[in-house]
C-alpha cells in the first residue's frame, strides 16, 4: 500500500515512514499535480483538505484512493490511517529513509566506520543505509523516546 500526503499532514507522512510505509510527501505541490502523481503511482491520498478530496473524486480511479484525515493531532492521524487500512500487522519500524522514502539496507558495522562519527561507531551496534540518498541511520539517544511513541501504534 502506497500513500501520498500533502503539506497539511507532513508529520503524519514522517511517522508513517518511521512505521515502514511508503509515503510520498511534497511540502509544496499543487493539488492537480498531487492528484496526477497519485493516479500515476497508484497512491492513496492523505489530506485534511476537503477541496483536494473533491477534486480527486472527480477521477474515477481515485474515488476509493483517498482518506480525509480528521484530527489535527499527528498521533490520532496515525491511528486513523492504521485503523482505516488495517495496517498494524504490516508495521516495520525504521525500515525506510525518513528523507527520501527509500527502503533501508542493513549496513555492517565495519562498513559504517568511515560514514559516521567515531563516538557513534563506538556506541551503536547496528546501522542502516539509504541506497538512494546515502544517509546512515543508527539507534541514537533519541531512539528510546521514539520506541515509546512507536509502542502505542504496535498495540492492536
Amino acid at each position: 500500500m502506497k500513500f501520498i500526503a500533502d503539506c497539511m499532514v507532513g508529520k503524519l507522512a514522517r511517522w508513517l515512514r518511521i512505521l515502514g510505509f511508503d509515503v510520498a510527501y511534497y511540502p509544496k505541490i499543487e493539488d492537480d499535480e498531487l492528484i496526477q502523481l497519485a493516479a500515476k503511482e497508484n497512491r492513496i491520498i492523505l489530506t485534511r483538505d476537503h477541496e483536494l478530496i473533491k477534486k480527486a473524486h472527480r477521477r474515477k480511479s481515485l474515488k476509493q484512493n483517498t482518506l480525509l484525515i480528521e484530527s489535527e493531532s499527528w498521533e490520532e492521524q496515525v491511528e486513523q490511517v492504521l485503523d482505516h487500512f488495517k495496517l498494524r500487522p504490516k508495521i516495520k519500524p525504521n525500515s525506510r529513509c525518513l528523507e527520501c522514502n527509500e527502503k533501508l539496507k542493513f549496513l555492517p558495522k565495519a562498513r559504517a566506520k568511515n560514514l559516521v562519527p567515531p563516538f557513534v561507531y563506538e556506541k551503536a551496534d547496528s546501522f542502516a543505509l539509504c541506497p538512494k540518498c546515502g544517509r546512515v541511520f543508527w539507534k541514537g539517544t533519541h531512539f528510546r523516546d521514539m520506541e515509546k511513541k512507536l509502542s502505542r501504534f504496535l498495540k492492536s
